[in-house]
């Protein structure tokens, strides 16, 4: 009997549709397996994508420092006290912390933006050009902040992409056209057309952003800032450091050492590798799940060709007698068994990617579909599966004498 000669493998088809009812059984077992756990593959990994756009822009290794009431006496200062973070905080945390890479500062207030009749409120942010390395801004139209903005406090801002839509409805370009913010007017010099949703003094989209000296200058805040913004260099990691930096702004500004309400820190790092481990096991509940599923089916079809062994003991044994060789048994099962899990794998697999890419268009997203190279992983996955499951079977066809099977009958 040779494996590949077109004989053979009508046999095969032949003796698979003999009985359609229990071959319909048996693929479904194996059709549902497959098709359960590419979704699962497909939608871990969409979700994951989903999540992982609320992060768009933003540095993996950044912290932010904000400031709080204490909650300790120290040094003759009271419990409660308020308190600010200044520039000279930059310096120190860029000459006593060397592990830190970019060290910036950031303000912000609530505002009113108006352009001719159209209005919307946002957030008025002040940032050094550095601060795009941990933000990292979309520009669409124009420019982002530079030194000479900084140096010359000049009066130039960047506009989040729902105020352009705001007030510019006309999609016109904003680049030269004055807005007014709280009273004072600013020349637009860009559009940030980020989206994520990490909202560090304003969500990007409803925030507008000027040199920091500008907006130190325009409403008095002296050197005050509202927020420290740093990354770390590479090999260091934020938690790493985070007591160090925190140990050098309590030092300065006299509050106990112990005192953990004093400062608010914001690690994004943690929060990144929190969703990395989240869907981690995610992905692997999925496999789990998918693969158990699979592996249920593929246990019916090795179940379903061990009946028909048997139901075909007479027919093996005729075979042998005629002088069939055990490899050549051993082959026809094996491809029987192969035939029924690949077809029905692959009916599967095209039916999952179809309902991923259904999904996909339903829900205007992009993130579903599996790769091409998780597609040919499945598919090796189904001819190790479709062989093992007719391993045992094949075995007990291979062992039938000619003298059983004529018992047998």
């Amino acid at each position: 009997m040779k494996l590949f000669d077109l004989d053979t493998w009508e046999e095969i088809f032949f003796t698979i549709t003999r009985n359609k009812a229990r071959s319909l059984l048996t693929a479904f077992g194996v059709f549902w397996g497959i098709f359960m756990l590419i979704m699962l593959m497909g939608g871990a990994q969409g979700l994951q994508k989903e999540l992982s756009r609320n992060f768009e822009g933003f540095a993996t290794n950044s912290g932010f420092i904000a400031t709080n009431v204490t909650s300790k006496p120290y040094k003759g200062f009271q419990q409660g006290r308020t308190w600010s973070m200044n520039d000279h905080d930059v310096i120190r945390i860029r000459k006593q912390v060397p592990e830190t890479d970019i060290v910036t500062p950031s303000i912000s207030l609530w505002g009113t933006i108006v352009y001719n009749e159209n209005s919307i409120s946002g957030s008025l942010k002040g940032n050094y050009p550095e601060y795009s390395h941990i933000e990292e801004p979309q520009i669409s139209i124009g420019r982002y902040l530079n030194d000479i903005d900084i140096l010359k406090k000049r009066k130039v801002c960047i506009i989040g992409e729902r105020i352009y839509d705001s007030l510019f409805p006309n999609k016109e370009n904003p680049c030269g056209k004055f807005i007014q913010i709280n009273g004072i007017y600013y020349q637009v010099i860009g559009v940030n057309s980020a989206t994520g949703n990490i909202s560090i003094n304003g969500a990007a989209e409803t925030s507008v952003t000027i040199p920091f000296t500008t907006m130190q200058q325009n409403y008095n805040l002296g050197n005050t800032i509202h927020l420290l913004c740093y990354t770390v260099k590479k090999g260091h990691k934020i938690n790493q450091i985070e007591e160090k930096v925190e140990s050098t702004i309590k030092q300065a500004h006299m509050i106990h050492p112990d005192d953990q309400q004093a400062i608010i820190h914001v690690n994004t790092e943690a929060m990144f590798s929190m969703v990395d481990n989240l869907f981690l096991g995610v992905k692997i509940l999925g496999w789990l799940v998918g693969l158990g599923t699979l592996l249920a089916g593929v246990i019916g079809v090795s179940n379903i060709m061990m009946v028909t062994v048997k139901e075909r003991t007479t027919e093996i044994g005729i075979r042998r007698a005629i002088g069939a060789r055990p490899r050549d048994i051993l082959q026809q099962i094996l491809a029987e068994s192969m035939v029924l899990t690949i077809i029905a794998g692959f009916i599967g697999i095209l039916f999952a990617i179809f309902s991923l890419n259904i999904f996909e268009v339903t829900t205007n997203t992009s993130y579903f579909q599996i790769s091409f190279g998780e597609a040919i992983g499945a598919c090796i996955l189904l001819l190790i599966l479709g062989s093992l499951a007719g391993l045992a079977p094949a075995y007990r066809a291979m062992t039938i004498k000619p003298i059983d099977a004529i018992r047998d009958e």
